[in-house]
């Protein structure tokens, strides 16, 4: 879980990022105060959610390198946004117990050992194939070899 916390820490922190890159491009008198404000309600704000994003973005070249910045920007800002909604989303829920999470954990070992069994599996029948395609290998090799020396005692004359 302290994964997941971390990595919704730092998509925020990226949006934040963001959001300080566009206004110091943008406004730069006012990225500091942007800045602070978004820390303030980080750390103050109420939860909100994330389900009615819209990320479409107009595909036309704006003229204006100003509107390609907030475009690129408010794309990255949404796509963030996105990820922190599925990182919160994944985080474990009020209602999840002890007793859930060890069956989790429980099915989650059994598809592993079933996993595992067949990745045995596999590499049996692979050093199988191996030994077969090995011994093919030296079949012919030794084939070759009796080819070339039959071949080399026919064409030297007997003294």
């Amino acid at each position: 879980m302290a994964d997941r916390l971390t990595q919704l820490q730092d998509a925020v922190n990226s949006v934040r990022n963001f959001i300080r890159l566009t206004f110091v491009l943008l406004f730069p008198e006012l990225a500091d105060q942007f800045c602070n404000a978004i820390g303030v309600l980080q750390q103050c704000g109420p939860p909100a959610s994330f389900s009615n994003i819209q990320t479409a973005i107009n595909k036309d070249q704006p003229a204006n390198p100003t509107e390609e910045y907030a475009q690129l920007f408010a794309a990255l800002i949404a796509r963030t946004a996105k990820d922190i909604d599925v990182l919160i989303d994944s985080l474990p829920s009020e209602e999840s117990t002890a007793a859930l999470q060890a069956a989790s954990l429980y099915k989650l070992e059994e598809e592993n050992h079933e996993a595992a069994t067949c990745l045995e599996d596999v590499v049996y029948r692979g050093d199988m194939l191996l030994e077969k395609i090995q011994s093919a290998l030296a079949d012919i090799a030794q084939s070759q070899l009796k080819t070339r020396s039959g071949t080399h005692s026919q064409s030297l004359p007997d003294s």
